[in-house]
């Protein structure tokens, strides 16, 4: 952000208004000093400031930004070298010098201005030198003497030029073709000269360039080449340790890499297909689990689950007795809970028993319910495992094996599963702390819906590309699963302020799904989950509407300080909830 850029901004809108720096003060509540400095250019401006300002002088918060071009990728040098090396082939072969110089600033000139400039002058350079060449050899033919003498001279010229700009390329970023005949001055007459000179050429370049970009909600794109500069230039910033991504076009997948390490100790490298702890992705798949036996009638989701049971829920044994639900007893609003509450997190449970609203761990804690079921939401894995028991009595069959029966091995799934497997052993990435320091590896004994899952990103991807599928295809599973079940008012998703009231991001409609929540956009519904634990942050969201989404798993307790930025330089997501969720930029500045 500017901060001059901001002041002069400001300075002129305010005097536009008529307004003082008291006045401006009086009506949006910001002090006159904070206004001062701001206008002097000594401070950067909150974002909320800037948007109280701006509604005080009744414009756009735009007005007062300077936004970057979210096509604008930082300058790399070896693009500029292979822009101005790879023309010196056209000395050989007719013409490649202009083909080779038109296709690449096509394919780059709008990821930087320097691009699109040095772009312009090589072609112009080019051309001249091809016409050059052409009346050369006119000379040569007609004129004796020095006819000769021009023709043998015009292409030492040209190289010589050329190499003489690779020179200065890498010692000021800055390019100087003298002689060249300033064909194509601007953008707009370049494209028009292009498409009348190489019709068929352009078409082709064209559509080469657009496959190799990835397409937005927005409408832009971002080329393959400048988004993993950008992720790496992110986890570099961030102390992100190891990223796996997967981004979702038309309901196919356009983009998926690994970066970073699987183990930042060892320095191994994270591969595609290293297995992450998926945490509450778990959720995610079980939500599809749940709509699957909702569609055939074998579960239904608004009938109270003590129904299913022959004694009360309080008085069901469990193998391990902590994992019971006798603490309920006396609180008999147990009987009103439905598998639909479980889902949407509506059941009144808290997260964890053992944990507090403040992320306090407390070994000897109880489960209770702190609200009436069914009327606000509050997270709770505790509510998944009461359905997920309730499944079980009612199927006779295992989680797992249900999973794996439905999920996993139609879509071949193989590196997935709610319990450690044998053959994920030495295929598996580490979790990091902030610091990197390796989290031990805690392998599942028994699934849990809320949060065992093992998965790696291609299984995972498969898996929510059978969502997008099925959502285009309006399949009654889909239906069911982004069905809004619980409208959400609080401040925050997780900690002491998950109960406080909220009316912040109503804009957004938050709601929840069967094990997924939902937003409203411009685009669509969004459709979106989490995963997080120790060492492991993940975050996926899809717009069904659009085929478009994103998937995200990271091995690093930093992971999360990078989702607002990645969202938005993915697929443009500026709507994922990021102060809901406490997805706390890496370089967030408060008020």
């Amino acid at each position: 952000m500017e901060n001059q850029s901001i002041a002069k901004n400001l300075v002129y809108h305010r005097k536009l208004k008529g307004f003082s720096q008291e006045k401006l003060s009086e009506t949006t509540g910001v002090t006159v000093r904070t206004i001062q400095r701001i206008e002097k250019g000594d401070v950067n401006p909150h974002l909320e400031t800037i948007k109280l300002l701006a509604d005080g002088l009744q414009i756009q918060t735009d007005d007062l930004l300077v936004l970057e071009n979210p096509k604008e990728e930082s300058l790399q040098m070896k693009w500029l070298l292979i822009m101005h090396g790879v023309p010196i082939i056209g000395l050989m072969i007719p013409f490649f010098n202009i083909l080779v110089s038109i296709f690449l600033w096509i394919h780059k000139r709008e990821d930087n201005a320097i691009y699109d400039r040095h772009g312009r002058a090589i072609i112009n350079f080019q051309i001249t030198v091809t016409l050059l060449y052409a009346l050369s050899f006119v000379a040569l033919l007609t004129v004796e003497g020095w006819g000769f003498l021009f023709f043998i001279s015009v292409i030492p010229f040209s190289l010589i030029v050329m190499l003489a700009n690779i020179v200065y390329v890498l010692k000021a970023q800055k390019c100087f073709y003298p002689l060249a005949i300033p064909v194509f001055r601007n953008k707009r007459a370049i494209v028009t000269r292009i498409g009348i000179l190489f019709f068929a050429f352009s078409i082709t370049s064209c559509q080469n360039s657009t496959e190799s970009g990835i397409s937005r909600l927005d409408g832009s794109t971002i080329t393959t080449d400048s988004l993993t500069s950008k992720i790496n230039q992110l986890m570099t910033d961030a102390h992100v340790h190891g990223l796996a991504i997967t981004i979702f076009d038309n309901n196919e997948i356009s983009y998926q890499k690994a970066f970073g390490y699987a183990n930042a100790e060892t320095k191994d490298s994270l591969k595609l297909n290293d297995g992450f702890y998926g945490a509450s992705f778990s959720k995610a798949v079980f939500g599809y689990l749940v709509a699957q036996l909702a569609k055939e009638g074998i579960l239904d989701l608004d009938k109270p689950l003590q129904e299913y049971y022959e004694v009360s829920i309080p008085e069901i044994q469990f193998e391990k007795e902590w994992r019971g639900f006798r603490e309920l007893e006396g609180d008999l609003r147990y009987e009103e809970i439905t598998a639909r509450m479980c889902m949407s997190h509506s059941t009144g449970f808290p997260n964890w028993r053992w944990v507090s609203r403040a992320g306090e761990f407390t070994p000897e804690g109880k489960l209770f319910i702190e609200f009436d079921p069914g009327t606000q939401y509050s997270y709770s894995g505790e509510g998944m495992f009461l359905l997920q028991y309730a499944i079980e009595h009612i199927t006779g069959k295992g989680l797992e094996e249900l999973a794996r029966e439905r999920i996993f091995d139609p879509l071949h799934m193989n590196m997935t599963s709610y319990l450690w497997q044998e053959r994920f052993k030495n295929k598996y990435c580490n979790g990091h702390t902030k610091k990197g320091k390796i989290i031990p590896k805690d392998s599942a004994d028994e699934a849990g819906a809320p949060g065992s899952m093992e998965t790696t990103m291609p299984d995972y991807a498969r898996f929510v590309q059978q969502i997008l599928t099925l959502s285009k295809d309006k399949s009654k599973v889909t239906e069911l699963m982004f069905e809004p079940n619980i409208e959400i008012h609080t401040k925050e998703q997780f900690g002491a302020l998950s109960l406080e009231p909220s009316n912040e991001f109503d804009e957004l409609g938050l709601n929840y799904g069967l094990g997924w929540g939902l937003l409203q956009s411009p685009y669509g519904f969004g459709a979106f989950k989490e995963g997080h634990g120790d060492g492991f942050q993940h975050y996926s969201i899809i717009f069904p509407e659009t085929g478009k989404g994103v998937v995200i798993m990271t091995n690093s307790d930093n992971g999360e300080s990078i989702f607002k930025e990645l969202l938005e330089l993915t697929i443009k997501d500026v709507y994922t909830p990021w102060k809901w969720q406490n997805y706390i930029p890496y370089d967030y500045v408060g008020m």
